[in-house]
């Protein structure tokens, strides 16, 4: 029987075996079909493929029970209004057979996840894919629960300081480049409009492709209401200086949350680097190690030290249209 890897010390132990008894047990008109292991760089869920056509997800880690329940409520309720297909829960199973956790069954989205099967047609992705950010946005976010990354960023600040000061030592990353862009990122203006929806991890492991093309987005443990910031991740941890500005103009924010989002890449990029990598980690996820070391490249790469803090003319708020 295969399981994920264990990341962290709490998860649960999950194999086929587990799965094929969760579902027998509670959904007893699909015993019998097969049960296969998805690989996948997530760190949240384990997923099982069941059948054809159906994908088992269970949240690895104590803490996850509450993603069930979110995306069972609400992605029924955001995908008419979204430009990119998203899963469709099919059922949610209780605790059961030794899993103490609520797990779901969704529909299967034909693809390959943008890591495995990189996107190719980086402009018409970033143009979808920032169209869907804008969209998500705009639905009534009335009784959404808060996102893990809806709120300030530098509420991660000692985690940040940390990756940045042995990251350093082993020699990975340039100090004094780092902290001055984290420092930056703090005095940044705040989101201070009504919560808007996010889907809170548009990383590459997350999106879906065929043949070259953005076809949908996935895993939505991280949807929640707070500050739309996070959901520019993606222009630097999916898409090059070019494809880049396509995303900003289709996602419609400002520029001060353009700016707060660059420091959510940073502080995502390190972060996963430090935890995951084989230089000061556990080298457990070498995929999301290396999307975070990318993310922290290109962040870089393209910050202007003298660059003032953004005072875009409306800090908290989407561009008004022109």
């Amino acid at each position: 029987m295969s399981s994920p890897t264990k990341m962290h010390a709490d998860e649960m132990d999950i194999d086929e075996e587990l799965v094929a008894r969760l579902v027998a047990e509670q959904f007893p008109r699909w015993a019998g079909l097969p049960v296969v292991r998805v690989a996948s760089a997530g760190t949240d869920n384990a997923m099982y493929r069941l059948g054809d056509d159906m994908v088992v997800r269970l949240p690895r880690l104590p803490g996850g029970a509450r993603q069930v329940d979110t995306e069972h409520r609400w992605l029924p309720r955001l995908a008419p209004h979204l430009p990119l297909a998203i899963p469709t829960p099919l059922a949610k199973g209780e605790p059961a057979a030794g899993y103490g956790l609520p797990w779901g069954v969704y529909d299967w989205l034909d693809g390959e996840n943008a890591h495995d099967a990189p996107i190719t047609e980086l402009r018409g992705a970033a143009e979808r894919l920032g169209r869907f950010v804008a969209a998500l946005r705009k639905v009534d976010a009335v009784g959404g629960p808060p996102s893990w990354r809806g709120g300030p960023v530098g509420e991660s600040d000692d985690d940040v300081r940390t990756a940045i000061r042995e990251l350093a030592a082993a020699g990975t990353l340039d100090a004094p480049a780092a902290t001055a862009l984290w420092e930056h990122t703090l005095g940044l203006p705040q989101w201070t409009a009504a919560p808007v929806w996010l889907h809170g991890d548009l990383l590459p492991g997350n999106l879906l492709t065929s043949s070259g093309h953005l076809t949908a987005v996935i895993d939505f443990g991280g949807l929640g209401v707070g500050d739309p910031a996070a959901d520019t991740i993606a222009a630097w941890a999916v898409f090059d200086a070019e494809a880049r500005e396509v995303f900003r103009a289709a996602a419609d924010v400002d520029d001060a949350t353009w700016a707060r989002g660059r420091g959510w890449a940073f502080c995502f990029g390190l972060m996963a680097e430090h935890y995951y990598g084989d230089v000061c980690g556990n080298g457990t996820n070498p995929v999301l190690a290396g999307v975070g070391r990318r993310a922290v490249s290109e962040v870089l790469a393209e910050w202007q030290p003298d660059e003032p803090h953004s005072r875009d003319q409306r800090l908290d708020g989407p561009r008004s249209p022109n």
